[in-house]
């Protein structure tokens, strides 16, 4: 599912109406995909008491037709219409389809009164994605009653939460508490990066008309659709040599047990064979289906390598870094100590695949840059990073970045804070690893897989073990239910 900027959303709208969609029919068509959504979630309508909130520009228009909609088709037991603007600051279609309100017996008035509190559904149709800086005036002291004043009501959001910026910016003020948020088109950045999509409540993206070849963007929201052909059905007489041959290069003393996780997810992943290579002393600490070996020269005979798990920072570590991620031939992923091997080098990747997956603390150092400029533009810098080292990155945290060398980049929507556990990052490298042993031709779809099932594989075991609970093992546990809900 494509993400638009809010610039982009306005090109879409006007290249609409353009091609011979009137502005008041999107409209329409927007208060009826609202109007189904409330429907849906909270029937009977005709037994609710709604209010709608409206403001002057197109979200307020979008209000009046949703108001309207609700008045001829449900009849509510009580519904009321708030204008928040005088009325003859209403221009274009938000104008008309105030007429309109008012021709079909609709009374809108300028203030809540004591009455509306007892609302049990409040629409917001304020403010928004334009919004730019915080709320301020009549607009604000709306938020606070919403917020405050209907205590007895569910919000549900048109388009945005009034106050939130529609861009990926965080908030800079006050915004309305939704539990629910309809929005047209595609989602925008606020609706798919944190902290503002944390805002947003339970989340509907409606179509309203906009022909699907306009809908243009680098930016996407990851989906099952985007892997779902890599978790086929084998072939009945498939054997071990199909799957590929994968090398997990790390394990020094003491971490042991970060090698063995990511050999063994590589393994979950439908590898046919996995290798660890590590310090020989440590083979017995090692799972019995993974084979080890010494660190290695040049790989022979491996379809995928895994570099990093708990490899050590020593300089012989350091340099098995930087000679094999200039010089193996093989797919790689490159992760914990091997990124910080590469950190303050100038690399490039070459003709071979290379996937890193940061947390934001080793962005930082990857990049030379401190962990708040990170965070404060994970989007920016990973596509920036991505671009210019020829890498794909995975750039870990709440909604997990997939950045592509060729500028595109998916935000992967699962995941949990349960998985912010010792290992977690192992068993992604081992995923990645194992998929691209697998499909060696697809790596977009492999890396897209790995992010999006280790994430789901952390929600369903959040809900069985608890947030506190879940430990990095428990992910492979959870990897078939991740995957059969990812196929169904």
């Amino acid at each position: 599912m494509k993400v638009l900027t809010v610039a982009r959303m306005r090109e879409v709208d006007r290249r609409t109406i353009e091609l011979g969609i009137p502005g008041i029919v999107l409209m329409e068509n927007a208060a009826h995909r609202v109007v189904e959504f409330l429907a849906e979630e909270f029937a009977p309508l005709a037994a609710q008491r709604i209010v709608v909130l409206c403001g002057k520009g197109n979200n307020g228009g979008d209000g009046l037709a949703i108001a309207r909609q609700l008045h001829t088709r449900f009849s509510p037991s009580s519904l009321q219409v708030v204008l928040a603007a005088e009325p003859g600051s209403l221009r274009g279609d938000a104008a008309e389809n105030l007429k309109m309100a008012k021709a079909c017996g609709l009374a809108v008035q300028a203030e809540i009164t004591p009455a509306m509190r007892t609302a049990t559904l409040v629409v917001d149709a304020l403010l928004g994605t334009g919004l730019e800086g915080p709320a301020a005036g009549r607009m604000l002291e709306m938020i606070r009653e919403i917020n405050s004043g209907f205590r007895l009501a569910q919000v549900v959001a048109v388009d945005i939460p009034s106050g939130l910026p529609g861009d990926s910016a965080f908030p800079s003020g006050e915004f309305v508490r939704a539990a629910a948020t309809v929005t047209f088109t595609s989602p925008k950045l606020a609706h798919a990066l944190p902290p503002n999509c944390d805002h947003v409540g339970k989340l509907r993206v409606a179509p309203i008309g906009s022909p699907p070849e306009l809908i243009e963007s680098w930016i996407e929201l990851l989906e099952p659709r985007h892997f779902r052909h890599l978790l086929a059905p084998r072939s009945r007489g498939a054997h071990k040599g199909d799957f590929g041959h994968v090398l997990i290069a790390g394990g020094a003393a003491g971490k042991t047990g970060a090698a063995a996780m990511a050999g063994m997810a590589a393994l979950r992943a439908g590898a046919g064979l996995v290798t660890v290579a590590c310090a020989e002393s440590n083979f017995t600490a090692l799972a019995p289906e993974l084979m080890t070996e010494p660190f290695p020269g040049v790989p022979q005979g491996k379809d995928a390598v895994a570099i990093g798990p708990g490899l050590g920072t020593t300089p012989e570590a350091v340099a098995l870094v930087r000679r094999a991620f200039a010089e193996w031939d093989q797919p790689m992923v490159v992760d914990a100590d091997g990124l910080n091997a590469l950190a303050g080098q100038d690399f490039r990747a070459g003709n071979a695949l290379r996937v890193l997956t940061p947390h934001p603390g080793e962005m930082a150092r990857l990049t030379g840059r401190s962990g708040g400029d990170i965070l404060q533009d994970r989007l920016g810098v990973a596509r920036a990073f991505a671009h210019d080292r020829g890498v794909c990155l995975v750039l870990k945290g709440q909604r997990s970045l997939i950045a592509f060398p060729d500028g595109r980049v998916w935000i992967n929507p699962t995941g949990t804070p349960a998985m912010a556990t010792a290992g977690s990052g192992d068993i992604l490298t081992g995923l990645i690893a194992g998929l691209l042993a697998q499909f060696p031709g697809e790596p977009d779809a492999v890396v897209a897989a790995a992010v999006y099932l280790h994430g789901l594989a952390g929600e369903i075991g959040a809900r069985s073990r608890g947030e506190k609970c879940l430990v990095a093992t428990d992910l492979l546990e959870f990897l078939p239910a991740a995957i059969h809900e990812a196929l169904h």
